[in-house]
């Protein structure tokens, strides 16, 4: 495919359009891309949607018209996709990646052509501190390192929200902004909201955006209620409880932070992990105490037994900190076991930060086994992981978080690690409330998310996606726990029978309920039903999922394999990438990795391989490909496993023989998708690609490849 075939496609511009109502953020991202390149080229784009995010649709323009797309299986919207490719058509994939991530493909580009894509999602508007984040990850190119170095273009941001006392002046930590009023309705917005409107704007932006709107306190709860009732099943519940601003008695922690420091942590990394502890030392306050891990092939402690945050301690610790070197391999579990070693005390709030960047290497490596005996130790102790770059077990990094209360945090290959644990350091500095609960007297509320009892840090709000049976008046109640005693709040409101309002909340709910069922099946193993509720919720909301697809095609295309494959004809062009699916992020390989199950081996490489080429090697000439190292040898990319005496199979790129070698043999499809020149070894033969290879095969060479691959 030509993301990583034919770098010539670039992304010229990005319009981010953000309005906020209701506590809702809605998105609305243009992407123009360009071939820069004189043959046909397609778009290949990661994409990462904030946590929670509700993907609401995709649209393509085609004819100077923008088309939007439907949601099927992932299996025939990916075939009916590279059908249509082959015959030069106009479609586009969005594909779900795991963990907020999707892939976008958009194809054919003809050179010197432009193509304009809008993305569209929902989330709820997370609070820090005294302020509501909005943020924006610009999308990642699905390309080589090499590639990808190149200019992507301009990116600006709008903003838009209600000129109301609730909200301050935005503001970024970022970038600057420039500032206007208004009074209009945004195109975006609920259909109820009237008046004044301030807006802010983002010019020529580099990296992620974030902006900060502040949130005005208020001396007691805040409890508000989106709902949105179909009328013919339960409705839909977006619930937000807004603590109030009081100080209550602070409460003494133990918090212990755990490094890894094995070799991939080198460079780059370990100078972030090193300004990442110091970062969680700053938290600290003057009743806490702290434990430093590090660990590799062997774990370290800084002490042997907490130390109290004085100042001197304090300076110790960041001593330590300077002198930790990157080497050997990666014992998780050792680590872990070490951070639940010590008995808690009665009195004082046990939480563990838990940062790696890599796969266990030494002592347990079975991630499950890992999962299941923190499990049995944590006791009430709150665990919060932070995983770093693509080589990860991300399944484990966020079980471990769901098993201890707390958070998973991904952090990116070219995102700050030092400000991921300040974050989310500063959000614990103060817990106001935990073990909280709601009821709803008047209407039954079910299949909640999150469903566990919650705790809510100081500057966080607790936002509960449910469906509700039964409607009318309800008095919603909130109770909990804080250091003054247990606490109880309540308001009342009015559950719609019917009520066409709000239909985001649906597909927010439906988004948490996948992420949900993601989880279970990661903790627990698959099964048919939770396999069927996924299917079934992704095609219903119309949320692309593992088996979950959305697909844009030209007005009037009836979206069969079979018909796709007879507008096909001979019209094919050598230059296009047709056929390939090719990989998906890193994450979503990852959250399987303890099975490798197909679905996370449909797409391998994509973020990996950049990651992976960071090293001293040169990276024009060797590159990943899933497991396989690539050698480029006198213009072909070259398995390092080929063997000269091994037979080998010639075909040539995008012949019958070609595709029909993808149909038998999917998992070639990552291969093909990486070059149209290369060779790639089985297990006793080899296939090259070559533009004087076969172009028909016989049963008989399918058989033989078969047997020897």
């Amino acid at each position: 495919m030509c993301g990583l075939q034919s770098p010539d496609v670039f992304r010229r511009t990005s319009d981010v359009r953000v309005e906020l109502a209701d506590r809702v953020l809605r998105y609305e991202i243009t992407e123009t891309f360009v071939n820069r390149g004189s043959r046909v080229g397609e778009a290949d784009y990661m994409f990462p949607l904030p946590k929670g995010a509700a993907f609401q649709d995709l649209k393509l323009s085609i004819n100077g018209e923008m088309v939007a797309g439907e949601t099927m299986s992932a299996d025939r919207a990916r075939n009916i996709y590279e059908e249509i490719v082959r015959s030069q058509r106009d479609p586009a994939l969005l594909e779900w990646m795991g963990y907020g991530l999707f892939r976008a493909r958009i194809f054919p580009i003809a050179p010197g052509e432009e193509k304009k894509v809008v993305l569209r999602f929902h989330v709820v508007a997370p609070r820090e501190g005294d302020a509501l984040r909005v943020d924006y990850f610009r999308g990642l190119r699905n390309t080589p390192r090499e590639a990808s170095r190149q200019p992507e273009g301009k990116t600006s941001l709008v903003l838009i929200y209600p000129d109301e006392p609730a909200y301050g002046s935005a503001y970024s930590p970022t970038h600057s902004l420039e500032r206007e009023y208004a009074t209009y309705r945004p195109a975006l917005m609920a259909s109820e909201f009237r008046g004044s409107v301030r807006r802010v704007e983002v010019r020529d932006a580099r990296g992620e955006i974030t902006i900060l709107i502040p949130f005005r306190k208020s001396t007691a709860a805040a409890i508000s209620l989106l709902a949105n009732a179909p009328g013919n099943d339960d409705g839909f519940a977006l619930i937000t409880l807004s603590p109030p601003a009081i100080a209550p008695r602070a409460v003494p922690r133990d918090l212990t932070f755990v490094i890894d420091v094995s070799g991939s942590m080198s460079g780059e990394k370990i100078q972030q992990a090193r300004a990442a502890g110091k970062q969680f030392l700053r938290s600290l306050s003057a009743i806490d105490r702290f434990r430093l891990i590090d660990f590799s092939s062997d774990v370290r402690t800084f002490r042997d037994d907490f130390s109290h945050a004085t100042r001197e301690n304090i300076r110790s610790a960041e001593r330590y900190l300077d002198d930790l070197e990157a080497q050997g391999s990666t014992n998780i579990s050792g680590a872990l076991e070490e951070a639940l070693s010590l008995p808690q005390q009665s009195g004082r709030l046990p939480i563990v930060l838990f940062l790696t960047d890599g796969l266990p290497t030494v002592g347990e490596r079975d991630a499950d086994a890992i999962a299941s005996s923190v499990a049995r130790r944590r006791g009430s102790r709150r665990v919060f992981t932070f995983g770093v770059g693509s080589d990860l077990n991300v399944a484990l990094i966020e079980q471990l978080a769901l098993e201890g209360r707390g958070t998973a945090t991904f952090v990116r290959p070219d995102e700050s690690v030092e400000r991921a644990v300040g974050i989310v350091a500063s959000r614990l500095t103060n817990p106001l409330v935990t073990d909280v609960r709601v009821r709803a007297d008047g209407v039954r509320l079910r299949k909640m998310h999150p469903s566990a009892p919650a705790d809510i840090f100081a500057g966080e709000d607790l936002v509960i996606l449910a469906r509700y049976d039964g409607s009318g008046d309800a008095v919603l109640r909130f109770e909990g726990q804080t250091s003054n005693g247990p606490v109880t709040w309540g308001t009342r409101v009015r559950f719609p029978e019917r009520s066409r309002e709000n239909p985001f909340v649906a597909r927010l709910w439906a988004t948490q309920r996948i992420g949900y069922l993601s989880a279970e099946k990661r903790k627990h193993g698959g099964s048919r039903e939770l396999d069927d509720e996924i299917r079934e919720l992704g095609e219903r909301y119309g949320i692309p999922t593992e088996f979950s697809s959305y697909l844009v095609l030209e007005p009037g295309m009836n979206p069969q394999v079979g018909d796709a494959r007879r507008m096909r004809g001979n019209n094919r062009v050598a230059g296009a990438t047709a056929g390939a699916p090719s990989s998906a992020a890193p994450v979503a390989e990852q959250r399987f990795e303890a099975a490798k199950t197909a679905s996370a081996q449909r797409a391998a490489t994509n973020m990996a391989a950049v990651d992976a080429a960071s090293g001293p090697r040169d990276e024009a000439r060797v590159r990943r490909l899933g497991n396989r190292t690539m050698v480029l040898r006198e213009n072909v990319w070259t398995d390092a496993s080929f063997r000269k005496d091994a037979p080998v199979l010639r075909v040539k790129a995008f012949s019958d023989a070609y595709f029909r070698l993808i149909d038998a043999m999917p998992e070639l499809r990552e291969a093909f998708a990486f070059s149209e020149r290369l060779i790639i070894a089985g297990r006793s033969m080899a296939i090259e690609l070559t533009p004087d290879g076969k172009e028909q095969l016989s049963d008989r060479d399918l058989s033989l490849l078969r047997d020897r691959w």
